[in-house]
């Protein structure tokens, strides 16, 4: 093993602290840039454009989040076995579940794309879009399917980047890709008065580049590797979708949740809506550095293990929480401090109406005081991921939807919108709670030793 790729092992030889910050601070960073696709959509559209823009852009939200959580959960799902092959140094392996996934989920999301586009004005009137934004939510989301290949290509790469220690890769490259969309929102809004279409086309435009831009660097950076191995594999892809798919639950449970709870929100009109919506794009936001530790918590897990070192996995999880504490007081500090200006950038100045901006403070400073349990719920989930015990894990994450989804449909038409965002903590802690107790079985350590082995 040179040099070079020694560097790249960090993950099982640093301190677990250190390789977790390491890991995952580049992270956090890029995952930023990448919710500001979304959110510059919003703050432009609001601004610039109204209230029942951003109300239109927010009515598709949840949809295309479900989207997103897919590409996300099966690239980091599919990564794990990268990543044990990489720990042990099995490079033809590793090449060969890199080239089965990229085939797989490009695949999927011309299916998943081409069924979007046909059925979009349906999807939206059974989510109950009120009808003044209709028009506007269901063109904005035909152009996110349009784009979808891309949204695939560049998750399920940047989660193969992460499988290799190289997070700082789909950093830059969301660096890049965020600014371009910045540039090309306020272009096709202010400039070419395109309205909602303008910050679809924006975003599209904006993922392709980078998804390309990261398809040629991951090809360079396999160069760097011993040949061989590099082709699809039907077998790979059933190691893979055993844990994939309960990895896209996972990803997809809050994003699911949304949609479903979605038509409870549009019934209490374009308003709420629109202050609801500016509320989950600080959610999102908040999120960030929750799930980047998490994130880095399964491939340490999966790596660690892959290199025989399943002690490491107890020490850099109870690493894990540490930093995560540190993180949710300053995000609920923040939430509290700072909601109603935050909430205000969504809003057309001077026009904003006193209901979208109550509902988007209320739920970001009642959410403000939870965020660590999804910091602890991700990376719990992320051990068991990391080390193939998926059974426990499943079932944390379905409870985790139904509780949410429980909640809000049965009880925000009679208490009001606040069940909606009252029903998010309750999913989480019972959703780390189960997975916790998974946890401290030691079940997963044995899968994990064993799956590496295979």
């Amino acid at each position: 093993m040179d040099k070079n790729a020694s560097s790249k092992e960090y993950l099982i030889s640093d301190r677990p602290a250190k390789a977790l910050v390491t890991f995952a601070l580049p992270m956090m960073v890029g995952n930023l840039f990448q919710q500001l696709y979304n959110m510059t959509d919003s703050v432009v559209v609001g601004r610039f454009v109204g209230e029942n823009a951003l109300a239109a852009v927010g009515a598709s939200y949840s949809l295309t989040n479900v989207f997103i959580s897919i590409a996300i959960g099966g690239g980091v799902g599919a990564s794990v076995i990268t990543a044990q092959a990489f720990g042990r140094r099995d490079y033809p392996r590793m090449r060969r579940s890199v080239v089965t996934a990229l085939t797989a989920f490009l695949v999927l999301s011309v299916i998943l794309g081409a069924v979007g586009l046909a059925f979009s004005p349906d999807i939206m009137a059974l989510l109950r879009t009120p009808e003044n934004i209709m028009g506007d939510a269901v063109t904005y989301l035909n152009i996110y399917f349009l784009g979808l290949p891309f949204l695939f290509m560049y998750n399920v790469l940047s989660s193969m980047f992460n499988s290799l220690g190289r997070s700082r890769v789909p950093l830059y490259l969301l660096i890049f890709s965020s600014l371009l969309n910045v540039a090309l929102d306020l272009v096709a809004v202010c400039c070419l008065e395109m309205g909602v279409a303008g910050v679809a086309w924006a975003t599209l435009i904006a993922q392709g580049v980078s998804a390309v831009a990261s398809f040629v660097i991951f090809l360079r950076e396999l160069g760097t590797y011993p040949a061989g191995g590099a082709r699809f594999d039907l077998g790979e892809l059933g190691n893979m979708s055993r844990i994939a798919l309960p990895s896209i639950l996972q990803q997809s449970t809050v994003s699911i949740g949304m949609m479903l709870v979605q038509s409870v929100v549009n019934s209490f009109g374009s308003e709420m809506l629109a202050g609801y919506s500016a509320a989950m794009r600080v959610e999102n936001i908040c999120i960030v550095p929750m799930s980047a530790i998490g994130t880095a918590m399964s491939s340490y897990t999966a790596q660690n293990f892959g290199a025989g070192k399943s002690d490491r996995v107890r020490q850099g999880y109870r690493a894990a929480y540490g930093i995560l504490a540190g993180i949710a007081v300053v995000l609920c500090l923040v939430c509290q401090l700072f909601a109603e200006p935050i909430i205000s950038l969504f809003m057309e100045e001077g026009a904003a109406s006193q209901t979208a901006l109550a509902v988007g403070m209320s739920c970001t400073r009642f959410l403000g005081w939870f965020y660590v349990l999804i910091g602890l719920k991700m990376t719990t989930d992320s051990v068991l991921r990391g080390s193939g015990d998926m059974t426990v894990f499943t079932i944390a994450n379905l409870v985790n939807l139904a509780l949410r989804v429980a909640v809000a449909v049965l009880f925000a038409p009679r208490y009001g919108i606040q069940m909606v965002w009252a029903a998010v903590p309750l999913g989480w802690a019972v959703n780390y709670l189960i997975s916790f107790a998974e946890y401290r079985t030691g079940k997963w350590r044995r899968r994990g030793t064993t799956e590496a082995a295979g």
